[in-house]
């Protein structure tokens, strides 16, 4: 993670049309928008949030992910040229000694369908092969969430297998598909 005299400088970055940057407390209502929307959450792997104070706690969790012992990062999605929240990504559970760590996001419902996450992942993952070093990118996603098993295997991510009952929201277990991206593989990366 990026140092700077000491202090952690959280990495901001830009795409054609996009800004991510650090989730902060300004941007509660909009995660409590997306995280306490059963339907938006039905993939994400957690229970809606209950209130606005949740989401204030998410952001914090976001924020202490940087001191864990296997450190993360959660980008706020933002369009360049209208402020505002689109969702989120984030790299997360690092083993730096494996050189490989699990990728998550989500967005809200009107930012679907426009191309904005496949632009974030683009940039979050060549970031991640850059300057986490890492060789290996996983991905655990519902079977039935048929849109990001479509962004991922376009993006050069490879079924490993299914993952039994692993996963557990909404009052029941949850079969998970296991996929992986690695370092050679990202042609962001060896074409450089």
């Amino acid at each position: 993670m990026p140092m700077m005299s000491g202090e952690y400088v959280f990495p901001v970055l830009q795409t054609e049309r996009l800004l991510l940057r650090e989730t902060v407390e300004q941007d509660a209502e909009d995660i409590f928008a997306i995280h306490g929307n059963p339907e938006l959450m039905r993939w994400f792997g957690t229970d809606p949030l209950p209130d606005l104070a949740a989401a204030q706690g998410l952001i914090r969790t976001f924020a202490s992910w940087r001191l864990d012992e296997n450190p993360g990062t959660r980008w706020a999605i933002e369009a360049r040229q209208q402020p505002g929240l689109l969702g989120t990504c984030g790299l997360f559970k690092w083993n730096r000694a494996w050189r490989k760590c699990m990728i998550g996001y989500e967005l809200a419902a009107h930012a679907q369908g426009q191309g904005y996450m496949r632009e974030t992942l683009s940039a979050v993952m060549s970031w991640g092969f850059e300057h986490m070093a890492l060789n290996r990118i996983e991905a655990m996603v519902h079977p039935d969430n048929l849109a990001s098993l479509k962004l991922l295997r376009q993006l050069g991510f490879v079924d490993e297998g299914c993952a039994r009952q692993a996963g557990y929201w909404r009052g029941q277990y949850h079969d998970m598909l296991q996929l992986s991206l690695l370092r050679s593989e990202w042609p962001a990366v060896s074409a450089a």
